[in-house]
């Protein structure tokens, strides 16, 4: 086992567990890189996992019909209460890289980008270790420098630490509230983490629902095994990366993986035109009754307005215009996918964190051009009306902040909003006229 990881969820399942099992093909038991895998707070999946010695089917579900692969790089699968296992496996020498898929909202961020000391989870936990308790940890940041500083205290070397959530910049962003947390606990314990520790930057993409019971039926049907634990995915898969390995990796690009020096345009162009486009359709599509990204895509008013999205997106990304027309038109056939049940519910979570990363950089960019901003503005709208109770149920780590600032008249729950995400409130009129049409062509 040389690899832990935070967020034992469906993506990493089909994504980076993936990976990791493609690269260990071939290589003798000695050489393979094994993974321990953490769940954040619930223990299904670690029980179900545990069950099965660490074993589940990846079903790949493409316009040939599904494929089953049984991925077996998940070594030992543990709940994230289990405080003791983690920090036993990160004072391994032998472990070499943390990886994490914890979402936007894991990483605990104030309103100016570090470590939200304000935020009670944070102070609880930093609480905790300061009386020298570390068995009821609950966020990534406290977690991972909780995790750190007992590596040092073991006096073993250091790590790289890989986020592979959907944010940009993810490595220095893991960086900063990492730090934050260690120089909390200890001011030589970040200044250990400097010298010691890399964080890698990364671009992920595959579009991975939570698995139903028609799915699982799928696997007994071409497997005659009943696999709890299987994950359904599509058959693209891109994972970039940039940054150093201070204590080595695995082969990721035998399965295709991108080791490059700037990962940037390619996690901007999946964040704006993929996540962007997921999170307009799980406003806008779900206010209008739909339930999954396909069924979305299948109504030519919301595909229109994803449409509407990439024409304001497009042109302030810095790759060239024509490979992203080429990405664009392949993300409509990825969300038509009807065996893709991908839940706009599921989607539609942790918005306050998402469309801030994923629809604001471009809307501000579009309208300091004076271009078109109806395809960006449509996406904030959509948020508000779904805040305020539209569409999907709201499910958000500042579900309290959210409804505060939606409440009250929609003119004035815009403006609040368009100020807290920094946009020009000239434009408060037009985001209410755009939520008037997504609301009253239900």
């Amino acid at each position: 086992m040389r690899i832990v990881h935070l967020g034992l969820g469906n993506f990493f399942r089909a994504h980076q567990a993936w990976y990791t099992h493609r690269a260990n093909e071939g290589l003798p038991p000695q050489e393979q890189w094994g993974i321990a895998a953490f769940t954040g707070r619930s223990t299904t999946v670690a029980e179900q996992l545990e069950a099965q010695d660490g074993l589940y089917t990846l079903v790949v579900d493409g316009a040939d019909g599904p494929s089953t692969e049984v991925i077996a790089s998940i070594v030992a699968a543990h709940p994230g209460t289990d405080l003791e296992a983690w920090h036993r496996h990160l004072c391994d020498p032998a472990v070499a890289i943390v990886t994490t898929t914890v979402t936007e909202a894991g990483y605990k961020r104030g309103p100016g980008g570090g470590l939200d000391l304000d935020d009670p989870d944070v102070r609880a936990d930093l609480e905790e270790v300061a009386r020298g308790r570390r068995d009821a940890l609950r966020t990534a940041p406290v977690r991972i420098a909780s995790g750190l500083q007992a590596r040092r205290e073991a006096g073993v070397g250091g790590l790289s630490v890989v986020p592979c959530d959907n944010l940009p910049g993810n490595g220095p962003v893991a960086r900063e509230v990492v730090l934050a947390a260690a120089e909390r606990l200890d001011p030589a314990l970040a200044a250990w983490v400097g010298d010691n520790v890399s964080f890698v930057t990364t671009a992920v993409d595959r579009i991975t629902p939570r698995p139903t019971d028609a799915d699982r039926a799928t696997v007994r049907e071409l497997t005659g095994v009943d696999d709890p634990a299987c994950v359904v995915t599509e058959p693209f898969v891109e994972w970039d990366l940039a940054g150093e390995f201070v204590a080595g990796r695995p082969a990721w690009g035998k399965a295709g993986a991108v080791l490059t020096q700037d990962v940037r345009p390619y996690e901007t162009r999946k964040l704006w035109l993929l996540n962007g486009a997921h999170s307009l359709l799980a406003y806008a599509g779900s206010i209008r009754g739909h339930e999954t990204v396909a069924d979305a895509m299948a109504d030519p008013e919301v595909a229109g307005w994803v449409q509407q999205w990439w024409d304001v997106a497009v042109p302030h990304l810095v790759l060239p215009e024509e490979e992203l027309r080429d990405y664009a038109r392949a993300l409509v056939d990825r969300f038509a996918n009807p065996s893709i049940r991908h839940l706009l519910a599921q989607i539609a979570a942790d918005g306050m964190q998402k469309i801030p990363v994923r629809i604001v950089p471009a809307l501000r960019a579009a309208h300091e051009a004076g271009q078109d901003t109806d395809g960006a503005l449509r996406a904030v709208a959509a948020w508000v009306l779904h805040a305020r109770g539209a569409g999907a149920p709201l499910t958000d780590a500042a579900a309290g902040r959210a409804r505060e600032l939606v409440e009250g008249d929609l003119p004035d729950a815009v403006r609040r909003v368009l100020a807290r995400w920094q946009i020009d409130e000239a434009l408060t009129g037009r985001t209410v006229e755009l939520a008037q049409e997504v609301e009253g062509r239900r």
